[in-house]
This record gives C-alpha cells, structure tokens and sequence, in this order.
C-alpha cells in the first residue's frame, strides 16, 4: 500500500478501537501511531516516513560536503601522494552514489550523532539509533515486515514509557498501528514472512500497488476507516 493510506489506515484504526476501549486518547499517543504506522517502511530509502524525514535537499547539502571534503583532503597534505588522491576519490565518489545509498548513509550518520551527543534524550535517542542502524541493512520487507518487529518496537516503546506520567498506552498505540500496518501489507501480491525463517507467507493477493485496482482497494479500506472513526469518537456513547 501506498505511505499515504498506511498513515490513515493504521492510525485511524489504532485510535478507534483505543478509545472504543477506554483507553485515553493522548497527544503522545496520536503521534506514535502515526508513525507506527509509517515505521515498518522505514527499511525503504524512498518510502514517505524517509523522504519527509530526509527530503532531497538534505541530500544535496551532503553531495556538496563530501566534495568539499574530497578537495580538502587533495590539497590538505593530510596524506602523501598517492594516497591524497586515493583519499579524496574515495570520499568524493560516494557523492555520486544513488539517492537510496545516500539516504542509508544519512541515517546511518544520524544514528551515531544521536548516540555520541543526544544523552539529554535518553532512551530515546539509543532507540531512534538502533531504528536507524537496522533499517538501514536490512532489505525491505525483511525483519521490519515481521512480528518480531511488531514485538521489537512494542516493547521498546514499552520501556521507554515506564517513566512517562502519560504513556502507559503509548505502546499500545505503537503496536496495533505497527501491526495494522502489516495487516494492510497482507492483501497485497507481495505480502509478507511474519515469522522468518519460516517460509509462511502471509498474502491475500487482493491487489498491487500502484495500479487501479489496488488503488481501488486502497480506497474502500480508508472508506471503512472513516466510518470506524466517525462511529468510534462521534456514534459511539
């Protein structure tokens, strides 16, 4: 499915059944499942929780720096001939690696900036850096596609809200919005492994994305969301 229906699909959903349920409905808790919702894409350099999160001209700054750096490194005498070449062929040639490697690269380097200088943000910088590292080496559709990502993030969101006055729902918002997303992932031609390395796959063949009919599935699935959320906060005594 596309990012867009993700995001409504899952958070509309989580946040229906949450408060069908009684549980509150927070600010915190409305964002986590918002990006819940977008999380298990986060394996994908061109998927819409990466490219809001690091658009083309963060790209484009980093192509800039890394020239920058190749000719500083060339004319710096850091090392001697050859090896300042070799050095500044080597830093600049990763400019020119696609947009999908350069956002690997970006998160990879936001990943270690959060572990070496975010302590004031404690867990919640280790989590975001551990996010980061992993998806950015893992294929799409692997390990963030399964339950062991639905448990993984559950949980961490679990732990990080113990010292929250407000977030003992946090990971409940996280996890159904996590696993909604997967869900949604099920109906497609593709589908997914839930539980590698078992070979099961979960796949309803309802639609592709991309195409009319599965934009037609898309569709009908936010229609339904709709009415949940209009029958949940409004219908709903």
């Amino acid at each position: 499915m596309m990012g867009k229906s993700h995001l409504i699909i899952s958070t509309g959903v989580t946040l229906s059944v949450m408060n069908l349920l009684g549980y509150e409905i927070t600010i915190p808790a409305i964002a986590v499942a918002a990006v819940s919702s977008l999380m298990p894409d986060i394996d994908e350099p061109n998927s819409l929780l990466v490219r809001k999160a690091i658009p083309e001209f963060v790209l484009r700054i980093l192509q800039v720096a890394l020239i920058g750096a190749a000719i500083y490194l060339y004319f710096a005498g850091l090392a001697q001939p050859p090896w300042n070449i070799a050095l500044a062929l080597l830093v600049g040639s990763v400019s020119f690696l696609p947009g999908r490697r350069l956002r690997h690269l970006v998160m990879i380097l936001i990943a270690v900036g959060l572990v070496a200088f975010a302590d004031a943000y404690d867990p919640w910088n280790y989590i975001a850096a551990c996010i980061l590292i992993v998806a950015s080496v893992v294929p799409h559709r692997g390990l963030t596609h399964t339950l062991y990502g639905v448990a993984g993030w559950g949980a961490l969101l679990y732990f990080a809200s113990l010292s929250m006055n407000d977030g003992g729902s946090l990971w409940i918002a996280g996890g159904l919005s996590y696993a909604l997303h997967l869900l949604a992932d099920s109906v497609t031609q593709r589908g997914i492994t839930p539980l590698p390395p078992l070979p099961f796959k979960l796949r309803l063949r309802l639609m592709s994305t991309g195409t009319k009919k599965g934009s037609a599935v898309e569709n009908v699935c936010i229609l339904l969301t709709l009415v949940l959320v209009i029958y949940a906060f409004i219908l709903s005594p």
